[in-house]
Parts: C-alpha cells; sequence; structure tokens
C-alpha cells in the first residue's frame, strides 16, 4: 500500500536533524517478576516483547512502512511497506549493571533519546532495558512524528498495554513483505497525480525552492485552528535561558506526585486539575531560574506552548478522561510572582480566556481507544507545538492523562510511565506531564549543554508541589 505524506508529516520528515531529533518517546517500567527483589523468573523477556509487538503491528500499519522520496521531488514523499522489514532491528536489548538503579536508567534514556531514527527503515524503535533494581525493568520506545498523528495513526504504546495481566487475543497476522515499487514507478505515480491535480504543481515547485522551515506554513494551514492562536501573539517570548541553540546530546530525568495533591489543590480554590499542574510547573521554573541568579521582577514571565487541556473528571468522580477535542494555546506563565496562590490565579484566568477562543483537532480515535495510553496525545501536542513560531515561546509543555486503573504489557504490571517529548528548534527543554493509576508522572527532557542543571528543575517541582499545598492549609 502507497500513501502520500501529508503536508504536516513531510515537514516533520524533513525538519530531522543530527542535533534535532523529532521523534517521540515514551518510557514504562514494569515489574519483571512477581517478587519485588527480583527473584524468580522474568514476567516479561525479550522473546515475550517481540512476539507481543508482533502480533499488535496490524492495530498500527504503518509501523511497518518507510518513507520513499519521490525522484525528482515531484510530490510529497510516499509510505510504502518495508519489504525488508525486520522486528528485531526495531525491539532492541539493553541492560543495567544489576542491580541498576534510576540515574543510570534517566542517563541510558538521555543518550537513546539523543540520536535519530534510520530514515531508511519504518521510524520507530523499541528499548528493553533490563537490571532495573527492585524486579523491574522499562521498555523505552521511540516514533517518529511524521509516524504518529494520534487519529488515523496512533503510537505503539496504544496497543500493547492491556488492562489485565493476560495479553487479549486477536486474529492472526497473514502480513507478506510486499514487492516495493520501483523509483520509476513512484515518479509515474508523482506524475499521473499531478496531471489529475493541476493545483498541485505549484505545491510542488514551491516545495523544491523553498527552505524547510518556510514550508512549515503549510503544515499549519492543515491545522489553522492551531495557527489562528500565533496570531493573537504579536510579540516574541521573553528572553529566556531556556532558548538557545542545542546540541546533539539530551539530559532526562523524572518527577513523581500524586494526583490526589493536584486534586486536594482543585477543590481549595476551585480551578481545574490542569491549572494546578501549571502553577506547579510554574513554580519550579520560578526556583529554577531563581537558582541561576537570573533577575525576576513581579512582571516577568515565561510562555509557554500548552497544547493538552484534556483532563477532564468522569461520572465517578475518580477516572481522567480525554475530551473529543486536544487543545493548544500560548500561555504567560507568572514565574516573577512570589506568591503560588497569586500565580494559581494567573494561569486559572488565562486558560479560562483561551477556553472561551480556541479551536481543537479531533482525537475521536483516541477517545474511543479501549486501555486508552497517552503516548498519542503527546505526538498531537508536538505535532500542535510545531506550527508555532519558535520565536513566540520559549518551552512546551505536553499534558495528557492516561489511565487510571493498572495496566499491563505482556502480562507485566506497569508501575511508572513518563513522557520522552523532543526539543524543538532553539528550544533547550520540554516538559512532558502524564497521569496514570493515581499518579502524575513529569518527564523533563533538556539539551546536555544549556541544561546541565535538569535535575535541579526536577527538585524545584517537588518543592513547587509543596509550597502549593502548605497554600492549602
Amino acid at each position: 500500500m502507497i500513501t502520500r505524506l501529508t503536508p504536516q508529516d513531510a515537514e516533520f520528515y524533513r525538519l530531522e536533524s543530527s542535533s534535532n531529533p523529532i521523534h517521540i518517546g515514551s518510557l514504562a517500567i514494569v515489574r519483571s517478576t512477581d517478587a519485588g527483589d527480583g527473584a524468580g523468573p522474568p514476567i516479561l523477556n525479550y522473546d515475550r516483547l517481540v512476539d507481543l509487538v508482533e502480533s499488535r503491528l496490524p492495530l498500527v500499519p504503518r509501523y511497518r512502512r518507510r518513507v520513499r522520496e519521490i525522484p525528482l521531488a515531484l510530490g510529497r514523499p510516499v509510505w510504502v511497506e518495508d519489504s525488508r522489514f525486520d522486528i528485531t532491528y526495531h525491539i532492541r536489548r539493553s541492560a543495567l549493571p544489576d542491580p541498576g538503579t534510576d540515574e543510570q536508567l534517566h542517563d541510558l534514556v538521555a543518550r537513546l533519546a539523543s540520536y535519530p531514527l534510520d530514515q531508511s527503515r519504518p521510524l520507530w524503535e523499541m528499548h528493553l532495558i533490563e537490571g532495573l533494581s527492585e524486579g523491574r525493568c522499562a521498555i523505552f520506545t521511540k516514533s517518529h512524528s511524521a509516524l504518529v498523528d494520534g487519529d488515523t495513526a496512533l503510537e505503539i504504546g496504544h496497543v500493547i498495554l492491556d488492562t489485565g495481566p493476560s495479553p487479549r487475543e486477536l486474529a492472526d497476522d497473514a502480513w507478506i513483505a510486499p514487492r516495493e515499487p520501483s523509483d520509476v514507478e513512484l515518479l509515474v505515480g508523482a506524475l499521473t497525480h499531478l496531471a489529475a491535480q493541476p493545483r498541485k504543481a505549484w505545491e510542488v515547485a514551491r516545495d523544491a525552492s523553498a527552505g524547510a522551515f518556510a514550508v512549515i506554513g503549510t503544515a499549519g494551514r492543515a491545522v489553522d485552528s492551531v495557527v489562528s492562536a500565533v496570531r493573537t501573539a504579536a510579540t516574541g517570548a521573553p528572553d529566556s535561558p531556556l532558548n538557545t541553540r542545542t546540541s546533539r546530546n539530551r539530559r532526562f530525568d523524572v518527577v513523581r506526585t500524586d494526583l490526589a495533591d493536584y486534586r486536594t489543590i482543585r477543590g481549595r480554590f476551585n480551578c481545574s486539575i490542569n491549572d494546578a499542574i501549571l502553577a506547579v510547573v510554574t513554580g519550579a521554573l520560578r526556583n529554577w531560574l531563581l537558582s541561576r541568579g537570573e533577575a525576576l521582577t513581579e512582571s516577568t514571565t515565561l510562555r509557554a506552548v500548552v497544547p493538552m487541556s484534556v483532563y477532564v473528571e468522569g461520572s465517578d468522580g475518580d477516572q481522567l478522561k480525554p475530551e473529543a477535542e486536544v487543545s493548544s494555546f500560548l500561555i504567560d506563565l507568572p514565574v516573577g510572582e512570589p506568591n503560588p496562590v497569586m500565580r494559581l490565579s494567573h494561569i486559572a484566568h488565562a486558560t479560562e480566556l483561551n477556553g472561551r477562543q480556541r479551536r481543537g483537532i479531533r482525537a475521536r480515535t483516541l477517545v474511543h481507544l479501549a486501555g486508552f495510553a497517552p503516548a498519542s496525545l503527546h505526538a498531537m501536542s508536538v505535532r500542535a507545538a510545531s506550527t508555532f513560531a519558535e520565536h513566540t515561546f520559549n518551552l512546551v509543555i505536553t499534558n495528557a492523562p492516561g489511565p487510571q486503573t493498572p495496566m499491563f504489557i505482556g502480562g507485566a504490571r506497569m508501575l511508572e510511565m513518563y513522557p520522552v517529548s523532543p526539543l524543538l528548534r532553539n528550544q533547550a527543554s520540554s516538559i512532558g506531564i502524564t497521569s496514570y493509576d493515581g499518579r502524575v508522572f513529569y518527564g523533563l527532557n533538556a539539551d546536555r549543554d544549556a541544561m546541565a542543571d535538569i535535575d535541579v528543575l526536577a527538585a524545584a517541582v517537588r518543592e513547587s508541589m509543596e509550597e502549593m499545598l502548605g497554600a492549602c492549609v
């Protein structure tokens, strides 16, 4: 099957570089043995993971397809079935020195997140990382942003999760590697397409002559409801150490918090869980800036792209469910405000105003998917954020709910899940946030040179949470 990349998919594919890999990462920590001390046979091993993923690939057919360029650039690239598809190339095995620490895991994830995906093959990798202490292992997945749109194409983390320890059975997959089209066949197909749609010819000429970042406007027009928000940002983002030329290396850290604490803040101040999360992030960024000796006044702000606002309480009051739309907006975070309650008030007011004006991208496929996992929502977040001009914001904060009941991968219970969002151009850090099973998990991805102190930001999140809870008393 041959399908043409959408304008936005094509743009993501072309924006890839050694210093700016544009893939969505997801880190899951699972209990790999029944015994907490790591004794006993593993529930999940490499062979079982390969079998599980292979059985679920029919649910994400794009994960067997690679990108082929059209000769002479006569049209956008196309997805073609990979005739040499080898699942063991994509699913890899690593091990930490037993017993591996969380810090060693985060260092490994940072290294794995630093390099781009192989564009000659389907644009994804999955790493089984063994040797974690306390009978745990980790699964780190990388999926190119061109691969996942969150609607017609989902992230593979969506389909390997099960609601119980017994993996659900699917019909046998009869997939056979087909013959790939030749360059001549791709060229003939492109010319036929152009002949049938003459208006496409000017698009081809423009794409061939324009630079990658000039063409991004085309992708933006494909989601004009998101880009319309940019027009309201007449001025650029404030100066910040978060905006600098990035290197090809990354750092990664995490923070674990309790969902009940955000509900406490929501109940005390009559705000949303989204507002409470953004207030905690704002306080953390304030403390991080102060640790660097940055001069802050009460009017100092950082501008964030917040492509997600999807925490909705279910009828039972315990579940968090995705809305039918994925929203995106710019928000000025009041990092100069010393009072945590005032910070929350500013944020709640700003999100209320944006709520009246913003329009969303449909996410029906995600909403109705059993065993909902947030990785595809984070992929949509990054796609939405990329349509904003880089000078209009300081950082991206992706925020997506996950299931509030235990989930399993190949029979192994998932304990924690962290997004690993990519750094957009000249962005020193990205903050990904996901709720799961009563916890809220932060994945902090950062440039290794620009943010050697990512651990300070992680500690500042915990300090900010304590400050917000103190204000609830």
